[in-house]
């Protein structure tokens, strides 16, 4: 039961700390509110343990919000605040965010061609600036469980075309395992196990830590 040595965390085809940027959009209340694509306490948690996941692995993380200065919408919800304390927020009047000088250039400067990409609605907030990232070079990866559209249908049909453009789907604990990688990697193992009890899915972690020791 050996690993094999790292691979170039750089050039490697999986996500990585070190490939990788985070993207969050527009996680506000009224966006949360208005949330029929899934349980929206799921999605709460499923994105908070996203946005912990991107902190704990120490990835860019350019988040964005809409219509906060104008006082048309309020600041995200205070469990994102909480997850992301630090982390500066990119305020727009756009509803596609590539269109905001100020965002486009943040995703450039964290120097990274894939994204990890989070925002309500998927059908508007997340479709738009993923067909811009993609018609860009970037590669797109979309945790399916943690966005959410107006209805299912809007939701489905905002995933599918991402996907037809060349975006690829995951799942939030896809997210986590990728990122890990390895039991080897002890520095992060706490904390990763930890992702997984905050999002609900603690038994199959549980088990798999306690074979390791």
């Amino acid at each position: 039961m050996t690993s094999e040595p790292v691979r170039d965390p750089k050039a490697d085809a999986l996500l990585t700390p070190q490939n990788a940027t985070f993207v969050i959009i527009d996680y506000q209340p009224v966006q949360v509110n208005s949330i029929a694509s899934m349980d929206r306490q799921l999605l709460i948690n499923n994105i908070v343990g996203c946005a912990r996941a991107a902190v704990v692995y120490g990835l860019p993380i350019v988040h964005s919000t809409v219509n906060v200065k104008t006082g048309l919408n309020k600041p995200p919800i205070p469990q994102i605040r909480k997850a992301l304390d630090g982390v500066p927020t990119i305020d727009r009047t756009t509803i596609n965010s590539w269109e905001d000088v100020e965002f486009r250039k943040a995703v450039k400067d964290a120097g990274r061609k894939k994204l990890i990409m989070t925002a309500l609605w998927t059908e508007a907030c997340l479709t738009f600036p993923a067909l811009d990232a993609l018609s860009e070079g970037y590669e797109v990866y979309v945790p399916i469980d943690a966005v959410g559209g107006t209805s299912s249908a809007a939701h489905e049909a905002g995933l599918r075309r991402i996907e037809q453009a060349g975006g690829k789907m995951i799942s939030v604990p896809q997210l986590f395992c990728e990122l890990q990688r390895d039991w080897n990697r002890a520095e992060t193992v706490p904390a990763f196990m930890d992702l997984f009890i905050q999002t609900g899915g603690t038994a199959g972690i549980q088990f798999s830590y306690d074979r390791t020791e």
